[in-house]
């Protein structure tokens, strides 16, 4: 439900739904190579205090994989800004890395 009540509301956000992303057989995007970094520059800020979701860890990005795609990832259907809110931004490029991360179930 949780998970359900994120979604609507990021939606509500003016979020324009999937990014669409795929996962290419020759990705190369890692956690400790891509993930653990975006993270830590463009959700640590807010998403590491615990009064949002928190992904300070691997498996709390995967369990809510989604979410997250909804709100800030970009691949063929949409490139989706509503995250983060405030502060430095990811440039489409670095959306389309997390669509691409994320859709490779987050190695």
């Amino acid at each position: 439900m949780k998970k359900l009540s994120l979604a609507l509301g990021l939606l509500a956000l003016g979020c324009g739904g999937s990014s669409g992303a795929t996962c290419p057989t020759n990705s190369t995007l890692t956690y400790d190579n891509f993930g653990r970094q975006f993270f830590a520059t463009y959700c640590d800020r807010c998403h590491a205090a615990g009064t949002r979701p928190t992904y300070s860890t691997l498996a709390q990005i995967r369990a809510d994989r989604s979410a997250i795609d909804l709100a800030a990832a970009a691949g063929d259907s949409n490139v989706n800004t509503s995250m983060p809110e405030s502060g430095t931004a990811p440039t489409e490029a670095v959306r389309r890395q997390l669509g691409e991360w994320l859709a490779c179930n987050a190695p």
